[in-house]
């Protein structure tokens, strides 16, 4: 079991690594990809290596495309991370972030920021979608809790919460015709405007989503047997939950906030992973994070390159990729306790 466990974090980490390598290395611009590996590896500590790239593809490679590559990574496994805590405290694998209130709290956020200002504005954007996607799920999980324990109460009260912020949403962009087209070019998602700086805003954030999640993968082990058993080992349910869903949260809005909505990764990553690597969520949380990072960066690999010198939205390339996955793992999912 444990020589399972360590092929599968191998893997994880060797198929991270290739995306990331493949995401630097393709793109309008050829770099070479020995090249591109050294200069890389010279920018490690106590690493010196004479990459071989020109001042402009070294240009290239730090300042426009890496930073993307790791805003996808962070991204990706923000959300992949999330929709597996989601799925453990839920014991569902048909859970991800958007039936918490999450997305459309940030879809709303980010409509309102765009009309009333007139435009998409770089700052003020991704805090709307941050505060509307945090909001979202805190009304969700106030109104399950309101209406008495157990899971499929909060996992209803967020899909009524996603369908009322959806139509406020749908309201406020029939009043402003005009900023349609801007609202749904966020909507889909897209890292084109990706910067290190971003990168360094929500990196905080992610960490301690990351440690929080992280921390709790025995105790979803636990509650994936029953509430009766956790008690009886001295657990709090409700606690648990409530830790592991803020968390969730506070890494699926740091997420959507730079990105904009991209569905599919936090549902089908970790039920993948799952399929690979076993149930436990103490294998299933790392790896997701793992995997979710290294599949984001291939899907904008593939959005930038496919129909180059356009770009297609990340949202769509994930949603052609995910939809049948999502299929897959209706089919193969004989029984969902919740």
């Amino acid at each position: 079991m444990r020589g399972r466990t360590a092929r599968a974090y191998g893997v994880a980490v060797v198929f991270l690594a290739a995306a990331v390598l493949l995401g630097a290395m393709v793109g309008a611009a050829d770099l070479n990809p020995l090249a591109t590996g050294a200069a890389l590896l010279d920018r490690l500590p106590f690493v010196h290596l004479s990459g071989g790239l020109s001042p402009l593809d070294q240009a290239v490679l730090f300042q426009i495309r890496l930073p993307r590559v790791v805003l996808a990574a962070l991204v990706g496994g923000a959300l992949s991370l999330s929709g597996a805590g989601y799925q453990g405290v839920f014991r569902n694998p048909l859970v991800d972030s958007s039936l918490l209130g999450a997305s459309a709290g940030a879809g709303l956020g980010a409509t309102v920021a765009i009309v009333a200002m007139g435009g998409a504005d770089a700052q003020a954007l991704p805090l709307a979608a941050f505060l509307g996607s945090l909001a979202g799920v805190a009304f969700a999980y106030l109104a399950g809790a309101s209406g008495g324990p157990g899971t499929a109460t909060l996992l209803l009260s967020g899909l009524a919460v996603s369908m009322f912020l959806t139509a406020v949403q749908t309201y406020v962009l029939q009043r402003s015709t005009q900023d349609i087209q801007q609202v749904y070019s966020w909507l889909l998602g897209s890292l084109s405007a990706a910067t290190w700086h971003q990168s360094a805003q929500i990196l905080p954030y992610l960490a301690v989503a990351t440690v929080l999640v992280l921390l709790h993968g025995r105790h979803l082990d636990v509650l994936s047997v029953g509430d009766e058993e956790a008690r009886s080992l001295g657990l709090h349910p409700g606690r648990i939950r409530l830790t592991v869903v803020a968390a969730c949260a506070l890494a699926a809005a740091s997420a959507v906030a730079v990105s904009g909505l991209i569905g599919f990764v936090g549902l089908v990553v970790p039920h993948a992973v799952r399929r690979l690597a076993g149930p436990s969520y103490r294998i299933v949380l790392p790896l997701s994070l793992l995997y979710g990072a290294g599949f984001l960066v291939l899907a904008d690999t593939l959005a930038r390159t496919v129909v180059s010198p356009a770009e297609l939205p990340i949202g769509v390339v994930t949603a052609l990729i995910g939809s049948p996955a999502f299929v897959w793992i209706l089919r193969s999912t004989r029984s969902v306790r919740t």
